[in-house]
């Protein structure tokens, strides 16, 4: 049965490992200390890595992960990524501990960006965050919008495994752009709560995000009136999407 877990990196990143009890696949090992570590403490035997896109916090460990475990890397094809030896460009399925793995291209943050969906679990890097959603470094809000959507016709129980603990900022500018949105409000406090105590907000379910995160919500008046208000020109999901973005970036 897969296990799912984190490992704590840099500033913010989480590592994710999953794991059948024996054997182990690592998504996006951007310090390769700690995953060395869990995978020697819990004795797991490590089989592949994921990797999500070519940003160094999502990759650094690679180096001296494959010194230690030399395993198959999944990754996007048109990114530079260490040591990369299974190049993926989204539409694939994989096999990884005994079960399939779909691949999804959704690019925005960057041009080549992968999600890996197994078994229920959406490992979408930093696409899709709880609450929010990752800056356009490399593509155009019409590319965020259409892999936002892909990720948003998955079942509504699909958990949400993004790469930074990012939830209780992007909750407060939820509640900026939706400040009657009563669920969002609830959600924001309970995530104030959970981090206080050093608990981590992810993963979140995809329909907390249908019901909470407005770059999920270009669509419902409330959002649309808030980005109108800075923005009048924006009357359909990607002007409204890209009105909220750049309202995001300078928001604090």
């Amino acid at each position: 049965m897969l296990e799912i877990t984190f490992i704590p990196a840099l500033a913010d990143n989480y590592i994710w490992l999953l794991h059948d009890g024996n054997d182990a696949v690592i998504v996006d090992p951007g310090d390769a200390s700690a995953v060395i570590w869990r995978l020697k403490a819990e004795s797991y035997n490590l089989k592949a890595i994921l990797v999500t896109h070519h940003h160094v916090d999502h990759q650094a460990g690679l180096p001296t992960l494959l010194e230690n475990y030399p395993v198959p890397v999944y990754a996007p094809a048109s990114e530079s990524i260490t040591g990369r030896s299974r190049p993926l460009s989204g539409g694939e399925s994989i096999e990884l501990l005994g079960m399939a793995c779909e691949v999804i291209a959704i690019p925005g943050h960057t041009l080549g960006h992968l999600a890996y969906l197994i078994s229920g679990a959406l490992f979408c890097g930093d696409t899709l965050f709880t609450g929010g959603c990752g800056r356009l470094f490399e593509g155009t809000p019409a590319q965020m919008v259409d892999s936002l959507a892909k990720l948003a016709s998955l079942p509504d129980e699909t958990l949400i495994y993004c790469g930074h603990e990012y939830t209780e900022v992007n909750l407060r500018f939820s509640m900026a752009v939706e400040p009657g949105n009563v669920l969002t409000a609830k959600r924001s406090a309970e995530a104030s709560f959970m981090r206080l105590r050093g608990r981590p907000t992810v993963p979140s379910t995809l329909l907390q995000e249908k019901q909470t995160n407005p770059f999920l919500r270009c669509s419902e008046p409330a959002v649309v009136a808030a980005a109108r208000q800075r923005n009048p020109a924006a009357n359909d999901p990607v002007s409204v999407f890209a009105t909220l973005r750049e309202w995001k970036n300078e928001f604090c």
